[in-house]
């Protein structure tokens, strides 16, 4: 068992629809876990791979397309990070496969990088708009071919 499974949903719902003050911290639940290190525990359990504290977090309302501080979404970061379940889990509860962070990049430009396929067959199954591009002007073919992953590409494309 990990620190994030310790919380309650009920403990997590109370934080996450509380109001955000700037202000110092008052209490002793808010030390516990302010919005931020809320934000941050979402995003951990995305990068490990801890489902049952997505659901949780998912579960209490948390909104499933937040982006952090590097403006990744917890569906890029689960990509990214190789975690199939992750992706599969998030996908399936409504999360947005064409979302791009602040480079343009997406969750499947995140999972062809670490060439995780079993993770882009999942997320390519989820069609984007053909003329997304990141801020580097490279559609998602091309970004590829860029990483020297386009035949892995064009076998989910065009499977034989």
């Amino acid at each position: 068992m990990n620190i994030y499974s310790l919380m309650s949903p009920i403990f997590l719902w109370a934080v996450i629809s509380a109001p955000i003050y700037a202000k110092a911290v008052d209490t002793e639940a808010e030390a516990l876990a302010s919005p931020q290190q809320l934000s941050d525990y979402f995003f951990a359990a995305a990068r490990v791979g801890d489902i049952e504290v997505l659901s949780t977090f998912l579960d209490a309302g948390f909104p499933i397309d937040q982006a952090n501080q590097k403006s990744y979404t917890a569906l890029m970061v689960g990509a990214y990070a190789g975690q199939y379940s992750v992706t599969d889990l998030l996908l399936q509860r409504g999360a947005n496969a064409c979302l791009q962070d602040k480079r343009g990049n997406t969750a499947i430009m995140g999972a062809l990088i670490k060439a995780e396929f079993r993770i882009v067959s999942l997320l390519y199954s989820y069609e984007c708009d053909e003329s997304l591009i990141n801020k580097s002007g490279m559609s998602l073919e091309e970004f590829a071919r860029y990483w020297g992953q386009a035949d892995k590409l064009k076998e989910l494309k065009d499977p034989a």
